[in-house]
């Protein structure tokens, strides 16, 4: 029987326990690192071996504090493989690979992943299709930028997640108001085109760095939608093998490929011009996307994304062949929205398409499941009415206080 492999896994939110749970089952040692706040969170602690906590969430970590901790442990365990769960956790990750030699992606590679002027510009230079952008480093190609593409534009921090902390500009008097306000902290925004048009994502798992399963989505409503003025976050798988789906998909692999990344999950997304009908890259992420997606990806799919995830890692390490298991190709959906009630009766929610409810505190949401897309889209539009009218809170979005 093979010697168990040792995996430390970084997460500063509370999320990934399929992945956890199953990288266990299937033979492992398990560690868990994160934030000292997410204590008293369920996680799955039978299938975690020690779970160790930092400081502060996220942004305060002390990344020399983590670094001396994992050679602490590593004095008495081989480490085989680190793995971020969030967005947020990538850089760690990578800080840690960099200085421990451990293998998996670096440092560069995983500035594809977080950083998105560093996306943007790897998109660019590999010939895939994006919104015209530009950097915040110098005022003279700003004010090219702004006098040669035409308004609105945003502007995006580099290194948040989703649409957190995008401000919509629409004249070069505002951009340079808001660019002055960011004062030092400017170069970690870019500055680009906004392109209207419907939002997809396409949700991956990669093995031997090739896209081994993917599936297309459409945001109902967009995060940037949701971000900015509230109401309910709502998404779709589209008809497989439609033009959509298949020009997001082949445009999928190539970010992928060429991004550089070899294995694990990924959710990435595109949006489709309204003015040329043109896919075009936004950003991608190496993980599973967030709000509950992958309960909505496997109600269509039979796909587990963190389950398969763990497997993917696993095989890795053990240098065995990993096998996707068999994929369902029906219709599935999500509506989530922020509920002024801290656990929202969902009850009067009865549909038998109803598959999935979402359990946060402060949130209403339900995944729906059916082999017609057409009933499901009837669903997600009956069930954002309802929300709206006895369920839905509108909070403001919270200024960013320490850019990542």
């Amino acid at each position: 029987m093979q010697n168990p492999k040792t995996f430390i896994c970084i997460s500063n939110y509370f999320k990934g326990a399929d992945f956890l749970i199953h990288l266990k089952s299937l033979g492992n040692k398990v560690y868990l690192i994160t934030s000292e706040k997410l204590r008293d969170k369920p996680w799955p602690h039978d299938y975690i071996d020690e779970t160790f906590y930092m400081q502060g969430k996220d942004i305060d970590w002390n990344l020399e504090h983590l670094l001396l901790g994992v050679g602490n442990l590593m004095k008495s365990n081989q480490v085989d493989a680190i793995v971020a769960l969030d967005d947020y956790d990538v850089e760690k990750a990578t800080y840690l690979r960099e200085n421990l030699r451990i293998d998996g992606m670096g440092q560069t590679t995983g500035r594809y992943f977080r950083d998105k002027l560093a996306m943007r510009m790897r998109a660019k230079s590999c010939g895939i299709s994006i919104p015209a952008f530009c950097s915040l480093f110098n005022d003279h190609d700003i004010n090219t930028f702004a006098e040669t593409v035409s308004p609105p534009w945003v502007l995006k921090p580099r290194s948040e997640a989703s649409a957190s902390g995008i401000i919509k500009v629409y004249d070069k008097e505002t951009l340079w108001i808001h660019i002055t306000e960011m004062g030092n902290n400017r170069f970690k925004y870019l500055l680009e085109r906004f392109k209207p048009g419907a939002v997809y994502h396409c949700d991956s798992l990669i093995s031997d760095r090739k896209v081994i399963f993917s599936l297309v989505s459409k945001y109902l409503a967009t995060p940037m939608e949701i971000s900015h003025a509230g109401g309910v976050f709502c998404s779709s798988n589209i008809p497989y093998n439609s033009e959509d789906d298949k020009a997001i998909k082949k445009m999928n692999e190539q970010v992928i490929k060429d991004f550089g990344l070899k294995h694990g999950a990924a959710h990435t997304e595109f949006i489709k011009g309204d003015e040329d009908g043109k896919i075009y890259f936004l950003e991608t992420s190496s993980r599973v996307g967030g709000a509950h997606l992958a309960d909505m990806v496997a109600a269509a799919s039979d796909i587990n994304l963190w389950k398969e995830w763990a497997a993917i890692e696993d095989a890795l390490v053990k240098e065995k062949k990993y096998t996707l298991p068999k994929v369902k190709k029906e219709y599935a959906g999500i509506v989530l929205t922020l509920s002024k009630y801290q656990n929202p009766d969902l009850s009067s929610f009865s549909d038998p398409e109803v598959c999935f409810r979402v359990p946060l505190d402060y949130h209403a949401g339900l995944v729906v499941q059916s082999d017609k897309r057409e009933r499901i889209l009837e669903l997600l539009n009956d069930y954002v009415d309802r929300l709206v009218a006895d369920y839905t809170v509108v909070v403001p979005q919270d200024k960013i206080a320490k850019l990542h």
